[in-house]
């Protein structure tokens, strides 16, 4: 049995629905299918406990996975695994950063140079964390997928550090790819801010750049772009500057700009997948309206959300439930030891004997007022009921 009064098939609804729906709709339709009353703050309560039970058992497999080193399954001949984050609401009107890893198995396309080539069989980890707690906690994922052997490897994010940072820590050698979307961004903002709010102009130029960019030699494209006509510029200061960050962040990543052999090799060259699991995963249960969650909440929700999402519910929850159960018999016999070797109070001393009080003296025996069937001189009848008559003062005698 799980701790609560729900039976655990109740327990399981709730938290299923708690980690699709809103607390109050889920206590709803609770109510609705299982004829079951419990409150918003009791789904609230149960789905964070048991999200926060499954964080606990991801990070023990982590544990597990590097004291053992047992090996890894065998991985896919091609797999995609892009890193990204998405902001999340927090109490107090602040936000937090949620990372995301979506890993794929990538199917080649039949024709490489029209076809673009997409990921399937997704799967999902998700953690609101420090770049480095993150890579290290998503090490179950990748080693469940067979990230570490699989034959090739291709990273596709944007050109964040610690995305980079990502690959270099679980496949140095994968293949590096800057999602092309996001390349394509800073080529829109030098074009927009050079050519000012007519189109025409940028949008012949950005087309032109666009095809090379997918088919041609990226080399081309960034001359193009050192080559913009920032001087005849509506505000000239403004397109240098976007000219010039455009230019130095896609120079840095110019082994990850090149899209037409990506292309040819079979490779994706975007991060939709991960995008798409920032909706799906994260956004779709914690950026409701009005939603402002409290930061412990995070991790638990996205934890249950990710195991969801990777469709192993029915495969986890008998070890999540053994863990809740473990832990609640650990906390039960962790409470008896504490009152087992709590001194016992002090007794109160017995009161001192006291000596019990003196009998009061009996009083003297009433008098008889009837002896032999008459009445006695203390009967009542015997007593004059008037006092007796004095007798009246003699005359004086006479002279």
């Amino acid at each position: 049995m799980l701790p609560g009064p729900l039976s655990p098939t109740l327990q399981e609804g709730l938290v299923r629905l708690g980690t699709w729906l809103p607390f109050a709709p889920a206590a709803a339709m609770l109510a609705h299918f299982a004829h079951v009353e419990v409150g918003e703050a009791t789904a609230r309560r149960r789905t964070e406990a048991l999200g926060a039970a499954y964080v606990q058992l991801q990070l023990a497999e982590v544990a597990r996975l590097e004291h053992e080193a047992p090996p890894s399954p065998a991985g896919p001949a091609l797999q995609q695994v892009s890193v990204d984050g998405v902001m999340v609401p927090l109490q107090h009107g602040e936000w937090g950063e949620v990372k995301v890893v979506a890993i794929g198995t990538v199917e080649p396309p039949a024709a490489p140079t029209t076809e673009p080539a997409h990921a399937t069989q997704l799967s999902y980890f998700a953690r609101r964390a420090e770049a480095d707690q993150f890579r290290w906690a998503a090490l179950g994922e990748l080693h469940r997928r067979g990230t570490f052997t699989a034959e090739r490897v291709v990273g596709i994010a944007d050109g964040a550090e610690w995305c980079q940072g990502f690959y270099g820590l679980h496949r140095p050698d994968a293949v590096r790819i800057l999602d092309f979307t996001h390349a394509f961004e800073y080529l829109v903002a030098a074009a927009q801010t050079c050519f000012g709010p007519e189109p025409p102009a940028a949008t012949d130029w950005l087309t032109t750049q666009r095809h090379e960019l997918l088919t041609g030699d990226p080399a081309q494209v960034l001359a193009a772009l050192a080559a913009l006509p920032t001087a005849a510029a509506p505000d000239p200061t403004r397109a240098r500057d976007a000219q010039a960050t455009a230019l130095g962040y896609l120079e840095a990543r110019r082994d990850q700009i090149r899209y037409a052999t990506f292309r040819a090799a079979g490779y994706p060259i975007g991060s939709g997948m991960v995008e798409s699991a920032n909706k799906l995963v994260v956004e779709a249960r914690l950026k409701g309206p009005g939603m402002h969650w409290a930061p412990p909440s995070i991790n638990p929700m996205v934890a249950l959300r990710t195991l969801a999402g990777n469709d192993r519910w029915d495969e986890a929850w008998p070890a999540l439930t053994g863990y809740v159960r473990q832990r609640a018999r650990q906390t039960a016999d962790q409470r008896r030891q504490r009152r087992r070797a709590a001194p016992a109070p002090p007794t109160a001393a017995p009161p001192a004997p006291t000596r019990p009080p003196a009998p009061a003296p009996s009083a003297a025996p009433r008098p008889k007022l009837v002896v032999n069937g008459r009445p006695t001189a203390q009967h009542p009848w015997r007593r004059r009921l008037l006092p007796p008559r004095t007798p009246a003062p003699a005359p004086p005698p006479k002279s």
